[in-house]
């Protein structure tokens, strides 16, 4: 499901949790299509996603890649818990990944990457939400798209 207009595109992306989730990583976050997580991936908030960054709209990439451009995204448990991440886009950013989304701290651009120069890590997040996914609960991440002047 998208909503979009000339200065912002929403994106809903909805995923499962998973027994293994940790959120212990401190410069990403991700969420996956992958079924599985092993202890390993640290970063890793969700699996089973229904959408990774190639499925997102035509027009939800274009505002991304303007200059100045923001990103929120709203990351929420089926028990309601929830938190909140600001980050960049950027014009290099390709949203060609089949399979990941990843928000990161860093400037690092690859085709994986969603957002830059965000405010939350794994670790940054709601330790309430947390539980929850590694309780398996669903989850839903809502990401908007502005496009500043």
């Amino acid at each position: 499901m998208f909503l979009c207009n000339s200065w912002f595109c929403v994106e809903i992306v909805k995923f499962k949790g998973h027994r293994n989730v940790r959120a212990t990583h401190r410069t990403t976050l991700e969420i996956t299509k992958d079924k599985e997580l092993t202890p390993r991936g640290d970063c890793i908030i969700g699996v089973s996603s229904d959408k990774a960054l190639s499925d997102f709209s035509t027009k939800f990439k274009e505002i991304v890649r303007s200059n100045n451009s923001k990103l929120l995204v709203v990351i929420i448990s089926s028990k309601g818990n929830y938190d909140i991440i600001n980050a960049e886009g950027h014009p290099k950013l390709s949203y060609a990944d089949k399979n990941k989304i990843i928000i990161r701290k860093s400037t690092y651009v690859a085709d994986n990457t969603a957002g830059i120069k965000s405010d939350k890590s794994a670790l940054d997040l709601d330790r309430r939400l947390i539980n929850d996914l590694r309780e398996c609960c669903d989850g839903l991440a809502i990401f908007i798209a502005i496009r500043r002047s």
